[in-house]
């Protein structure tokens, strides 16, 4: 079998946690970073970066596309070919949107293409989860939906969760960064009974809300005890945003990933309304935002182009 020399590796933003959800569930989002890797015939490594944020990529053996790219054929010791790597930048970084997802997904997917396809997608997802060190974003990036992700004897079980169509995802991406390390730092190491409780009705009560669209359910479900409220002090004007998306007819809203993108949950008839209200909401408090709706990606990485 001959082996491609291009391939093209779009892969959605993902959202993490959804409240009660942490660590555990979730999102693919119609916003995507696209990647092209071609194999060259010698030489090293080439890496050119345009759109949002690109001068803030790494361009050398860094980079974490790269670096899990490189991943792949080490697992099927392989030496990795020399290639031309071309980003697209559509994902923003470190806002609680998988950037990070997107490139380990991203590197890995090219990698099993150029490579002749030696690993299923299971096994990508597995590799996948092994660099990232949890299932939130990866899966979702890599098989789109949105996805609970749990533990067995032989690995990890994946779960489809039903989304229901009226269910709009608001994001309101602010233009300041928040690490994920610097977000994990602030949670306590242990927690209360009463709060494992209260995490595990309301996490039951969300993949409810979410297969049914009922709103009651969201609305009471969205609440978490367990990274919220620790995390929501790293992001000035929360309680401003918040309670300006729900007077405007959200459900509730979350932290996405690890922050400081804020995820209102909407039915479509008000998903305008609480996009102006999370925006003028940040712009009183002096920061500048973009807010808009986006849908669920069901695709997840995409192979758009190889030859």
């Amino acid at each position: 079998m001959s082996l491609v020399s291009t391939v093209i590796v779009t892969v959605p933003a993902t959202t993490a946690n959804l409240g009660p959800g942490f660590d555990c569930i979730g999102a693919a989002l119609g916003l995507y970073n696209e990647f092209k890797f071609t194999r060259l015939d010698e030489g090293g490594l080439i890496i050119h970066v345009t759109g949002a944020e690109a001068e803030r990529v790494q361009t050398d053996e860094s980079n974490m596309l790269y670096q899990a790219f490189v991943r792949l054929y080490q697992y099927i010791e392989q030496t990795p070919p020399p290639v031309k790597i071309e980003i697209q930048m559509g994902v923003p970084l470190a806002r609680g949107l998988g950037s990070s997802a997107t490139a380990i997904v991203g590197g890995l997917v090219a990698a099993n293409q150029l490579a002749g396809v030696p690993l299923s997608e299971l096994q990508v997802m597995e590799l996948a989860i092994a660099i990232e060190g949890h299932p939130d974003n990866v899966v979702p990036a890599l098989i789109g939906g949105c996805r609970l992700a749990a533990t067995s004897s032989a690995g990890w079980e994946i779960c489809d969760l039903p989304w229901h169509e009226n269910i709009t995802p608001v994001v309101a991406i602010p233009d300041f960064e928040l690490s994920t390390s610097e977000a994990r730092r602030v949670l306590p190491t242990e927690y209360s009974r009463a709060d494992a409780i209260f995490n595990t009705a309301h996490l039951g009560l969300l993949l409810r809300g979410l297969e049914t669209g009922k709103g009651e359910w969201l609305s009471a479900a969205l609440q978490d005890k367990l990274h919220q409220p620790y995390r929501k002090a790293l992001i000035p004007g929360y309680d401003t945003v918040n309670a300006a998306a729900v007077a405007a007819g959200a459900y509730g809203m979350v932290i996405s990933g690890a922050g400081p993108t804020l995820l209102a949950m909407v039915d479509k008839l008000h998903a305008k309304a609480v996009e102006t209200a999370m925006a003028d909401a940040w712009k009183q408090q002096g920061i500048t935002s973009i807010v808009r709706s986006l849908p669920l990606d069901t695709q997840g990485a995409t192979i758009s182009q190889q030859g």
